[in-house]
């Protein structure tokens, strides 16, 4: 159905010309799903961008063709290639945040998407926007599609830009990343869809993915891309079951196991290559300068008491009552100090909302929180210079929309060494800003450049890096992990486990992959609905999980194992 042959994608700019994919081949069978895995940078969505004819105004397709069934996809007028966008092929980008337009409720984007290709009334486009969420799993949706997307968790808007996908039943998918800020309940959910439609209506999906697990469960072909050229081809089961080429072998060996805890993660180096000297001498002085502040004692213990958190909900017609929305029902938590907590659960049960509670960027109804024994100040009463603001920081799930657009790098990095007077000198600033880029796996020189000239992967290790330069005591860490392909994801935990380590870094880490969870734990807390569900010892916890909501999130995560398909 879907015929790329021999793609090569540059894009312009001051200094000359990047290649960003270089002589790449792939077909797409009806019914099939092809999986696109690589580095962040790799030229995984730029394949996506070209075949949807939505490369930025700097891109152009060099060379190759792109064939959709007779049509070909390079002659099209801007007109036909509009028309053929939406409904012959759909896109679920990687970003829902972006996606979606803040000032429309959903509801009026999903019967606009329908009314845009179909002649249909607006009563007939509601109810099959309303099917559509139901089908996607948004709990309540006859209420919830009045809603706008700020109003949503990020796996709940995830879902929202799916059935944006499959309004006008198109006959290929284009999924960038389409489970990543998913649970792994919702997760399992997606995929079985995507087989579904796949199996029964014969859609051609080209699934991008970090998560080498996704690919594995789901997908029947796979493309492994590195520097935007092909390195690996071929059916599902034989590349990843059995790969012949280093680099994949090397991508394998860095997936986090779900049956056993790793000292440490194996970066996927393949053999002859080495790091660059500078690079390395970078990031070692980032390093120390991160060790030299941290003190001898292990970092603060953390203790919530009731945390109870309410949302005000739309008014029910003019005169109407308001639905208020309970996102946290009396939560009570202890992380001990040094240690990591893992908290997991389904989008919406309530984790980013404990987060940004802990970090003052929600109000609570009730409850009381204390760091060290000391009473921890609530957002209304945290002061923009008490000492928490410093020693409590957040690596957020939307690395996008948590950097500043309009501000380089540098700047950007620079901030809490200047805020905090962690750092007078401003070459000093500078000189550590590019250390800590180097020592999240980005080049020093990538300081110069703005958030979007970079991948989602990037951008969230640019996040991490800003959250490290406050020399914190109490990490946040929400979903820090879900942009990166699994290479950059063994660098950054590797990286926040030798923090923990090294000085007894207290973190609380949110995550939907309990892989990586398990790997990075000492404690687990499951959250549901808003409630406390299990907590508890990590390893006990995936040895035997006593809650029943417990065991069905463990039994739905993806693995790595091949077999033959289900009927």
């Amino acid at each position: 159905m879907l015929e790329v042959e021999n793609l090569t994608v540059r894009f312009r700019h001051r200094q000359g010309t990047t290649t960003a994919v270089e002589d790449v081949s792939l077909n797409v069978g009806r019914g099939e799903i092809h999986g696109l895995v690589g580095e962040s940078g790799a030229g995984k969505s730029t394949i996506g961008a070209a075949i949807m004819g939505l490369l930025p105004a700097a891109g152009e397709i060099a060379s190759g063709n792109l064939h959709l069934d007779d049509t070909d996809l390079r002659a099209l007028t801007p007109m036909e290639a509009h028309r053929l966008r939406g409904k012959r092929i759909s896109m679920i980008f990687q970003d829902p945040q972006t996606s979606l337009d803040p000032l429309m409720t959903v509801e009026a984007q999903l019967i606009e998407t329908i009314q845009a290709h179909e002649d249909i009334s607006t009563e007939a486009a509601r109810r099959r926007a309303i099917e559509l969420l139901e089908e996607i799993g948004i709990a309540r949706a006859e209420t919830r599609i009045r809603a706008y997307p700020h109003q949503f968790s990020g796996g709940m808007r995830q879902r929202v830009v799916i059935a944006l996908a499959l309004c006008t039943n198109p006959e290929l998918i284009i999924a960038d990343e389409p489970t990543t800020a998913l649970d792994v309940a919702v997760q399992a959910q997606v995929l079985d869809l995507i087989r579904q439609l796949a199996d029964t209506r014969g859609v051609g999906f080209i699934l991008i993915t970090h998560d080498i697990g996704v690919i594995a469960q789901v997908s029947d072909r796979v493309t492994v891309l590195r520097g935007g050229r092909v390195v690996e081809q071929g059916p599902t089961p034989q590349v990843l079951g059995a790969p012949e080429q280093p680099y994949t072998k090397a991508l394998m060996a860095a997936v986090p196991p779900l049956d056993r805890k790793l000292d440490r993660f194996r970066l996927p180096r393949v053999a002859g290559e080495e790091e660059e000297a500078a690079s390395a001498s970078a990031a070692k002085e980032a390093e120390d300068w991160l060790m030299s502040g941290s003190g001898t004692g292990l970092g603060p213990a953390l203790d919530l008491s009731d945390i109870t958190v309410r949302f005000r909900g739309e008014r029910r017609g003019f005169l109407g009552a308001r639905e208020d929305f309970t996102a946290l029902d009396g939560v009570s938590l202890s992380v001990r100090p040094g240690t990591v907590m893992g908290l997991v659960g389904e989008s919406g049960s309530g984790k980013s909302t404990l987060a940004k509670v802990v970090a003052a960027l929600v109000q609570p109804a009730s409850g009381e929180m204390t760091l060290d024994g000391a009473p921890l100040p609530p957002m209304r009463s945290r002061s923009r210079h008490d000492p928490s603001r410093r020693l409590v920081q957040m690596v957020f799930q939307d690395p996008f929309s948590s950097l500043n657009a309009r501000h380089r790098v540098l700047g950007i990095l620079s901030e809490p060494l200047r805020l905090y007077g962690l750092e007078t000198d401003a070459a000093r600033r500078e000189r550590l800003v590019r250390a800590m880029l180097a020592l999240v796996g980005l080049p020093p020189e990538a300081a110069d450049r703005y958030p979007h000239q970079f991948s989602g992967g990037q951008r969230q290790r640019i996040a991490v890096a800003r959250a490290l330069l406050s020399r914190p005591g109490l990490l946040i860490c929400d979903e820090p992990t879900s942009a990166l392909d699994v290479s950059i994801q063994a660098q950054v935990l590797n990286l926040l486990k030798d923090l923990q380590t090294r000085f007894g870094l207290t973190t609380l880490f949110i995550s939907h992959n309990l892989a990586v969870v398990r790997q990075m734990s000492d404690d687990i807390a499951v959250l549901k609905d808003g409630s406390l569900v299990e907590t508890g010892p990590s390893e006990p916890f995936f040895a035997g999980p006593q809650a029943t909501y417990s065991q069905e999130l463990l039994a739905q995560t993806p693995t790595v194992r091949f077999g033959p398909r289900a009927a």
